[in-house]
């Protein structure tokens, strides 16, 4: 179900607010909402751009606006702005915050959400890059460290593991391809001819089985098949969408503005699920380290990319999210306010099962990292991703 607040663009409006088996939140009863479909939330004229949303145990909030300003209060997040008197939501209903814009909180209340191991992603300028990331309290197991460190620096490990993650998601790229011949015969020739190529690549993969391989060679097979599974993505959209392949920093479309923004919410969900087992989020095994990288993130995600290049295929050509959701500043592409309010609307829909196998992955690779054996090539296997 969902939970959700409602920011408006004249300011805060405090709303009914549920989540299953927890209760209702504060609201104001002059606020006119109905349900909509299976999932609650508020129905206005204005578009959401805060949303929380999740089961009986997992709730994220996006504060995206100006001029807000959070404290803490016997155990719950008050938000207010100029026009408000205030929204409180309990803490205990909240497992992620996302924030964007002019917010201003103190160390207080960073300390509590350290406490209720609330994880914290703030988006900031045009691009809506990640610029801090609070984990909650980190988990002190350093011999599960140690061991990560201890197999970052061996090779065949390292081999076994980025041979698993490239097979997994050229398999989920290809079926994304093989679902869209289906839906598309109008462009079964473009989306062949891209499948062709990942038949081959794919028999080179299976062929070694992990061994005889480089990482710089995975890294290269991982590449090929990026550039023919994008070029095959173009014939999915509308044409009048612009896109032509991946691009990034600046995003120059419409669709690629989107894809950035996804992958960015997903890697904190990596970082937050990493942070969570006791895993050290810089230390990869595929990705090489570098400044200001969660390598082993990066890793992880790779294999849900597919996943969420198909969900927004479907956002766009369903209409959820249209060109009115998207200002041009030179050659940059990005969302405006009503159309992250959507698009965070949307991605809380699909986003539970993603963070169930992040979830799941990662505790199994902590587990066969300290195995009193060799961890070889069994800890490099990947549940199929949902």
């Amino acid at each position: 179900m969902y939970v959700a607040a409602s920011l408006l663009r004249s300011g805060w409006q405090a709303c009914p607010v549920q989540v299953e088996g927890k209760g209702r939140l504060g609201w104001n009863p002059e606020f006119d909402y109905r349900w909509r479909g299976d999932a609650g939330y508020p129905h206005t004229k204005a578009a959401c751009a805060v949303v929380c949303s999740g089961g009986p145990d997992v709730g994220t909030l996006y504060l995206d606006h100006r001029k807000l300003e959070l404290r803490e209060a016997g155990g719950a997040l008050v938000i207010h702005d100029d026009t408000s008197q205030g929204t409180t939501i309990p803490l205990g209903l909240i497992d992620r915050l996302v924030m964007r814009g002019h917010v201003r909180l103190d160390s207080s209340l960073l300390g509590a959400l350290a406490r209720h191991n609330i994880g914290v992603l703030v988006l900031g300028g045009r691009r809506n890059l990640p610029l801090a990331v609070l984990a909650g309290v980190p988990r002190g197991d350093a011999r599960l460290r140690l061991a990560q460190y201890r197999w970052s620096g061996e090779a065949g490990f390292r081999v076994a593991w980025a041979h698993a993650l490239v097979m997994h998601k050229l398999v989920q790229q290809a079926g994304l391809l093989q679902r869209a011949v289906l839906r598309r015969p109008d462009q079964r020739y473009r989306l062949q001819a891209a499948l062709r190529v990942f038949r081959e690549l794919q028999e080179r993969l299976a062929d070694h089985d992990g061994f005889g391989f480089t990482l710089s060679g995975l890294r290269a097979i991982e590449g090929a098949a990026a550039s023919a599974y994008f070029q095959a993505l173009g014939a999915l959209l509308p044409a009048a969408l612009g896109f032509t392949g991946r691009n990034r920093r600046p995003p120059r479309d419409l669709v690629n503005a989107c894809l950035s923004l996804g992958y960015t919410l997903l890697h904190q969900e990596a970082v937050t699920a990493v942070y969570a087992t006791g895993l050290d989020p810089f230390i990869g095994f595929f990705h090489e380290p570098a400044p200001g990288r969660e390598s082993l993130a990066s890793d992880l995600v790779d294999p849900l990319r597919p996943r969420v290049d198909e969900w927004l295929i479907g956002l766009f050509c369903t209409r959820r999210i249209e060109e009115r959701h998207f200002r041009h500043e030179g050659d940059t592409c990005l969302l405006d306010r009503d159309g992250r309010a959507c698009f965070y609307e949307e991605y809380e829909h699909f986003v539970p099962p993603w963070r169930r196998w992040l979830r799941r992955v990662v505790r199994r690779l902590a587990q066969r990292l300290t195995e009193p054996a060799r961890p070889g090539r069994a800890s490099a296997r990947f549940p199929p991703p949902p």
